[in-house]
């Protein structure tokens, strides 16, 4: 069992006597987590099953029977409701037995979609439930072949939480390996021979299966389509019309699946920066999805090292991104943004916490100069008392101090 940054936080928090709801992904790892978690009388109600499913769409009540027939436990009983969202009935469910009796059960309702919530309007509980999220693993959980020296500081610190590292952590993967099959749990604990053609099963087998049930798409084919443009696009900024165009799409659909990806965790939007003097600034955001590996297999590639070869430089910049967010996510505060000008300056990531700028530029090489900073400069200029330093994420060997404000750092002291 390797250990998860957010077991701890989410094991201290299931204590608390509220109804718990763990989103994420599919295949992130979240019915592993819980199972080490959960006592061992937890009662399971898997919806991924089709027959508990259709049982259960079709009987709700019997929800609420076999819940109201457990024995009364000091702690409370704890009931697990997996993949949640294939019957929302079962939210208002919960909140009936919840508001009888706060204390005698303990609901944790876990889902790998939210669309389905969203637009049928679903309970998510409010003012009875924490709502907790699930990503790939970040680089704390997921360590670099080499250590990063102690005096390294990074752009957005993300410690252990209360502990030491622990000592069963996933193994240890270079930057090309990370770059080629991303950070799915399955995908980095499995045989390197395996690594491609599971993910193309996550890519064709688990989307399929995701869409298909819940009926997300009428059109299985122009999704497909959308999804391979999508991928390819991951990292720049959204472009409907051209999106539109090549799928054979509208550009309604178009906007409507790349709501999808978001509803199913599998894209996130970077927010363009716009507070700053200069007036010819991008405003549109940009999309990437949550993992690379995904991303490659999503646009028809197959996940290789000679892959990352091809493209070092994009792929290098969508891991950064990607890593902030998920630490963002998980920290519970803070935004990432990127600022781009329509005569091509750009910083690639802006993190904002506590009032704070923090500017960071991605490149692949192995000795920057401070020429490579010319953005960071500009843009700690133009925002003296909120942003103080930056940073350049690359393959530098050892932190260097390019300038007062600027500091180069090896990709896995980030």
């Amino acid at each position: 069992m390797f250990r998860r940054w957010y077991a701890g936080p989410l094991s201290e928090k299931l204590e608390r006597p509220f109804v718990h709801l763990l989103f994420g992904a599919r295949q992130t790892g979240k019915s592993t987590l819980l199972r080490s978690l959960l006592p061992d009388d937890t009662l399971v109600f898997d919806l991924a099953d089709p027959q508990e499913r259709t049982r259960l769409l079709a009987k709700p009540e019997l929800f609420l029977q076999a819940c109201r027939a457990l024995p009364a436990h000091r702690k409370g009983q704890t009931v697990w409701v997996d993949e949640a969202q294939t019957v929302p009935a079962l939210f208002d469910a919960v909140q009936r037995l919840y508001d009888a009796d706060k204390r005698r059960w303990r609901f944790v309702l876990c889902g790998s979609s939210a669309r389905k919530l969203r637009t049928t309007g679903a309970n998510l509980l409010p003012g009875r439930s924490f709502l907790h999220r699930l990503y790939p693993l970040t680089l704390a959980e997921h360590p670099p072949m080499t250590l990063p020296p102690q005096h390294a500081e990074s752009p957005l610190p993300f410690p252990w939480p209360g502990v030491r590292p622990p000592a069963h952590r996933f193994p240890a993967w270079d930057l090309e390996a990370r770059l080629a099959y991303g950070a799915l749990p399955g995908i980095v604990a499995s045989e390197a021979r395996d690594r491609a053609e599971l993910l193309r099963a996550f890519a064709i087998v688990h989307l399929e299966e995701e869409i298909r049930r819940e009926a997300l798409v009428r059109d299985w084919g122009a999704f497909v389509r959308f999804l391979q443009l999508a991928a390819r696009e991951s990292g720049h900024i959204l472009n409907y019309a051209a999106i539109s165009q090549e799928a054979g799409i509208s550009q309604p659909t178009v906007k409507s699946y790349y709501q999808l990806l978001e509803d199913m965790f599998i894209g996130f939007r970077v927010l363009a920066y716009s507070r700053s003097p200069r007036k010819n600034l991008l405003s549109t955001p940009k999309l990437l999805l949550f993992d690379l590996g995904v991303r490659h297999t999503a646009a028809g590639l197959t996940p290789s090292e000679d892959l990352v070869q091809a493209h070092p430089g994009p792929l290098l910049e969508q891991w950064v991104g990607i890593e902030l967010w998920k630490r963002l996510q998980y920290l519970g505060d803070g935004t990432l943004y990127y600022q781009g000008t329509r005569d091509g300056a750009e910083v690639d990531f802006i993190v904002e916490r506590t009032g704070l700028l923090t500017p960071i530029e991605v490149k692949w090489s192995e000795n920057p100069s401070l020429a490579d900073a010319r953005h960071l400069l500009t843009f700690l200029g133009e925002h003296p008392w909120q942003a103080r330093h930056g940073y350049i994420i690359c393959r530098c060997s050892r932190p260097l101090q390019l300038h007062d404000k600027v500091t180069a750092l090896p990709w896995y002291c980030l």
